[in-house]
């Protein structure tokens, strides 16, 4: 039913005779594990467990025990006035399946999560999650878990089309996608899946880089309209700010955390001298000042990717034409620079996303290396985590785009090629901690 790997022969396992008999008797279940070895604690919960709460587990089901997730179901099902003997057919049919269809084969291993520094090196980044569609946050009904367990069903939801950036305010994260032209919201932690930018006023073309300031509003730069257009934390729209004669090429943002000034970052193009950082006020929309024109020398920008405001209240740009990171003031004084082209670690190849911790720390994601870089605020690397690879997997990327780091320190990168978020958690997190705790609901 279940198409787990490492799958036992029921003949070997179980008598199909005591199988049939057990079915009409629901007195010899408990001798039917038995034969399976299953183990005593199991016994006991199978016996006695009835308060078990599936909703506040059901968003993370690879670290339950599948078994049990239908042995607390039924025990929910005894309760009510129901058929009891056709919910413990239903029961027994799916624990037998698991049980011979899901036990792991001798010698087998459970793949690890992803470490970064691998061992022996002391940890500092695990992997923790990836993010594809609504399915990954919207909770499930006990119903609707029990019948994909017993039918071997994929539960599905609505997915990326081609994601870009990404940005998170407590446990809420915001993810950009051009093919379908919205805001996809995913919040773990109230189980919600919101679309923003769907309908006037407010629709999206092209949204590209965003950015959330401390009340949770949200900034998206539509790279078609030549504007940023603003919402609400649940997506109201609430104005929009620039037009075409201000903008050549927008494709990233970032605004500070008082929701003052709003950065735009104008790439530019070939035959554009606009590579450049656009500053507006956030509230009215007012063009206040240019950042940086187009060059090679020490503050200049070539192609400009996207920019993030540090815990140290520098406004960081991704220089790409460049390959390398500069930093200015926020009103626009160049202050350092760090990294350049090539293929050894602190260097780049192309980078893309950028976001920034509360120590200062500096991580820029490269789509050439399939990584991110973690960089000190003088420009040392740190780590790098990832890898690039063209099979699907936990930290694997083939086209990583948008970054940001949230308030507890969990780093989300985007890849486009494989349609997902990858979130990373510090080591000094636990990985319930914080706000992408599926049992705290995010504030509003």
């Amino acid at each position: 039913m279940l198409g787990c790997s490492g799958a036992l022969n029921l003949e070997k396992s179980v008598d199909r005779t005591f199988i049939a008999q057990s079915l009409g008797a629901p007195g010899k279940f408990k001798n039917l594990l038995n034969t399976n070895k299953v183990t005593t604690h199991f016994l006991n919960s199978l016996c006695t467990s009835r308060a078990y709460t599936l909703n506040a587990l059901s968003t993370d089901l690879s670290k339950l025990n599948a078994c049990m997730i239908i042995v607390n179901f039924f025990g929910r099902c005894m309760t009510k006035k129901i058929n009891k003997d056709v919910y413990f057919k239903l029961l027994l049919l799916s624990v037998i399946s698991l049980l011979t269809n899901c036990a792991t084969a001798p010698g087998q291993s459970v793949a690890e999560k992803p470490v970064f520094p691998p061992p022996p090196d002391e940890p500092r980044f695990y992997f923790q999650q990836s993010l594809t569609s609504s399915a990954d946050v919207l909770q499930e009904s006990d119903e609707a878990i029990f019948k994909r367990l017993v039918t071997g069903q994929t539960r599905s939801g609505i997915g990326m089309g081609k994601p870009f950036g990404v940005s998170v305010h407590q446990g809420r994260i915001f993810v950009t996608d051009t093919l379908k032209r919205m805001v996809m919201a995913f919040d773990r932690a109230a189980g919600k899946y919101i679309e923003i930018g769907t309908t006037r006023p407010g629709e999206l073309y092209k949204p590209m880089g965003l950015d959330v300031d401390r009340q949770g509003n949200l900034y998206v730069c539509d790279a078609t309209q030549k504007q940023v257009v603003v919402f609400n934390r649940d997506g109201k729209y609430l104005r929009t700010m620039g037009d075409r004669e201000m903008f050549s090429r927008p494709a990233g943002l970032t605004v500070d955390p008082d929701g003052k000034k709003v950065f735009v970052v104008d790439t530019g193009g070939v035959k554009s001298d606009w590579h450049r950082v656009v500053v507006l006020d956030a509230q009215s929309g007012e063009f206040l000042y240019n950042i940086s024109k187009r060059g090679d020398k020490e503050g200049e920008l070539n192609l400009p990717r996207e920019a993030t405001i540090a815990a140290d209240g520098n406004l960081y740009v991704v220089d790409g034409g460049n390959f390398r990171i500069q930093v200015f003031s926020q009103e626009g004084e160049f202050l350092r620079s760090f990294g350049g082209i090539g293929r050894r670690g602190g260097q780049f190849s192309r980078p893309k996303g950028i976001g920034s911790d509360k120590a200062g720390n500096i991580y820029i994601a490269d789509t050439a290396f399939g990584n991110f870089q973690i960089f000190n605020p003088e420009g040392q690397l740190l780590l790098a985590v990832g890898h690039r690879d063209s099979r699907h997997g936990p930290a694997n990327f083939m086209l990583p785009a948008g970054l940001a780091v949230d308030e507890d320190g969990r780093v989300y990168m985007v890849d486009q090629f494989f349609k997902k978020i990858d979130v990373f958690r510090p080591a000094s997190l636990l990985e319930s901690g914080g706000y992408f705790n599926t049992n705290k609901v995010s504030a509003k």
